[in-house]
């Protein structure tokens, strides 16, 4: 039985609930149970490198439904027997995946060893690849240095790639984080470049070069047998060349023959498939209805992201306490909790789940609120969210996370309630509060 040749490339949200559903189908397409591996590479030179680790395999586990081993090779120049066990790790492994960190701290380590030629015996030979976020930018011909640029203020320019992909048609310059948007009041779509950066790089370009630009909690899911993909997740993919993008929205089914065409000006299938926006920015229809409806109404955990779900909620419980429905405003602050939970394992470097804490802690300033109204009991009233924050707040403290444990108590203190800490758990006083004047 011949192996499958998959390769897919994520955008961002690689350890979150968006993309269980693409991380089960590539081990679907495998056969089920087979040894997988983590590179621990791209973030090898962090301080947190190992509660990395420890967060994505814990990510694979419980929420893909599959084991996955570390195969730690955090620089070229550790000790020879704790690289060649990594070299071995992923020469047995039927899927290799790598995802945050640093693209030019992984290219330093792993170009001057097996790694490359491993990954790309996997595409050739049979096996999974699947890169995301940084490790994603590594993979075409050339990759953009995005911490020395965005971070240090280095010059734009282009670092060689593995090219991991020429090999299977596609040259490219890979640019995941594509629509990002978390700059606010200043431009980091294209991986933080913002359009006057990406437009410098792509101008250096080879002239059969395109940009592959790939959405957060989006992938481009790709059978390279039969050089037929999908594009699955919340956003898109981008094909991008001389300033001209078409983008190919979630449930889009592709060819890899299909990519390239359009990067050459080809149209991308019947026009009347595409819409232009007032930019040049092309969209195509999705071409496989299935998929495009599969896409449209995804499981409840996979339909937004986790500052659009935690924004939701927060809705939720204000409408609730509008209409003094506190029920209804403890569900709120529940599923807020067990969405937090939920996307523990995420190991994006950003401060999503920092936003949703700050949401959560938010709901809790109205307990003091509550707290003064009708004429129940107080404790009544506001029992139910305290014990709910309680909750978050031990499990918090299980996962030694002080700042957030700490941050919730604080916030109870000032809404009024104060939290005693015991060898057989924690109990909380209500104060009334002061009269004013």
């Amino acid at each position: 039985m011949t192996t499958p040749r998959i390769l897919t490339i994520m955008g961002s949200g690689e350890t979150t609930p968006t993309m269980v559903r693409v991380h089960r189908a590539v081990f679907e397409r495998l056969g089920g149970r087979v040894p997988a591996v983590l590179l621990d590479t791209p973030y090898g030179f962090q301080e947190n490198a190992s509660d990395i680790s420890d967060r994505a395999v814990e990510y694979f586990r419980d929420s893909v439904g599959h084991p996955i081993t570390v195969a730690s090779l955090r620089s070229a120049d550790v000790d020879p027997i704790v690289r060649e066990s990594a070299v071995a790790r992923i020469r047995a492994a039927s899927l290799a995946f790598a995802g945050p960190g640093s693209p030019s701290y992984a290219l330093r380590q792993w170009v001057p060893t097996e790694v490359p030629l491993l990954l790309a015996d996997k595409l050739a030979g049979g096996g999974a690849v699947t890169m995301a976020s940084a490790a994603a930018l590594t993979l075409g011909r050339f990759t953009i240095p995005v911490y020395e640029i965005y971070k240090v203020g280095v010059e734009p320019s282009w670092l060689p790639g593995l090219d991991l992909l020429s090999p299977v048609g596609l040259p490219v310059a890979v640019v995941p984080h594509y629509d990002n948007a978390e700059g606010g009041n200043h431009d980091t779509r294209f991986c933080y470049l913002g359009e006057r950066r990406l437009r410098m790089l792509e101008e250096r370009l080879p002239e059969d070069v395109f940009v592959l630009g790939v959405d957060g909690h989006t992938a481009l899911l790709l059978d390279l047998e039969s050089g037929t993909g999908e594009v699955l997740g919340l956003g898109g993919v981008t094909v991008r060349k001389d300033g001209r993008s078409v983008v190919f929205p979630a449930g889009s089914r592709v060819t890899i023959a299909q990519l390239v065409a359009v990067a050459a000006g080809n149209a991308a299938g019947d026009s009347s498939d595409r819409g232009a926006s007032p930019d040049g920015v092309f969209s195509v229809a999705a071409t496989d209805s299935a998929a495009a409806g599969e896409a449209a109404s995804p499981a409840p955990m996979e339909a937004r992201t986790l500052r659009e779900e935690a924004a939701r909620l927060d809705g939720v419980f204000e409408a609730a306490l509008g209409r003094g429905d506190a029920p209804a405003a403890v569900r709120a602050i529940l599923a807020l909790e067990e969405t937090i939970q939920a996307w523990a394992s995420d190991t994006d470097q950003s401060d999503a789940l920092a936003v949703a804490r700050s949401t959560l802690r938010g709901m809790v300033v109205c307990l003091g609120e509550l707290a003064e109204t009708g004429t129940v009991d107080p404790r009544d009233t506001v029992g139910p969210f305290v014990e709910a924050l309680l909750a978050e707040r031990l499990r918090a403290r299980a996962a030694r996370d002080w700042s957030a444990a700490d941050a919730i108590r604080d916030r109870l203190l000032a809404a009024g309630i104060e939290l005693h800490d015991a060898s057989d758990g924690t109990t909380w006083e209500l104060h009334p509060a002061e009269p004013v004047g």
